[in-house]
């Protein structure tokens, strides 16, 4: 099998991967329930923390997170680990496993919003990036209380922490193009946003494990 033949076979496989609807198994196993049909409707981990539990949220997250750096982290051992064609090669199998988390060919291609997807993917690129990312995505969630606004600018932010790190044109250009759909997923989120009645971040008084509320819909 030749090298492209390989590459093809991960792009596939990082699609594939990033189809698995993590949220949907935990719901269905941990309570019985069909977690599109409960809360935001979304299988992301906001949702799950909230009817489920906060932790099963978190099992969700780092499960989902996973999807996007498994694959990307693969790349380096197959094709090198520097160099433009490595980076480029990365950002492809990242972009592979969003679209399979967002579009999945396990469920009807009714994925999730793919922010801790992406996550993964840069965690294996540049880590440092996703920490100015991370950073400004507290910021935006403590100054406003909106999970939603704080994923979309953190999604945003990446193609500058990229640019300024001195990647590759074309992986900037990917990173682009995944903000880019990250934004589309929300785009309910930015009509409530823009009409006034997204819900914000804030904390119940009980201790209820779904005491913890984000946002309507959330970014997950």
């Amino acid at each position: 099998m030749d090298i492209w033949s390989i590459f093809i076979a991960l792009v596939i496989g990082a699609y594939l991967l990033g189809s698995i609807p993590f949220g949907l198994m935990v719901g269905r196993r941990v309570q019985g329930v069909d977690i599109t049909e409960v809360g935001s409707g979304n299988i992301g981990a906001a949702n799950v923390a909230r009817e489920v539990g906060l932790a099963w949220g978190v099992v969700t997250l780092l499960a989902d997170a996973f999807k996007g750096f498994i694959p990307v982290a693969f790349v380096p051992c197959l094709f090198g680990a520097s160099g433009e064609i490595a980076e480029a090669l990365r950002g492809l199998v990242g972009l592979a496993a969003l679209l399979g988390n967002q579009f999945p060919v396990y469920h009807h291609r009714k994925g999730g919003k793919g922010v801790a997807t992406c996550l993964g993917v840069f965690l294996a690129i540049s880590p440092v990036s996703c920490v100015f990312s991370g950073v400004l995505f507290i910021i935006v969630v403590a100054m406003r209380r909106y999970v939603s606004l704080g994923s979309m600018t953190a999604a945003l932010s990446m193609p500058v922490w990229l640019s300024i790190g001195g990647y590759s044109n074309f992986l900037i250009i990917t990173s682009i193009a995944m903000s880019l759909l990250i934004v589309l997923r929300h785009r309910d989120n930015i009509w409530r946003l823009a009409k006034g009645n997204e819900r914000r971040w804030h904390i119940k008084g009980n201790h209820n494990s779904r005491s913890i509320r984000r946002s309507n819909s959330p970014s997950e």
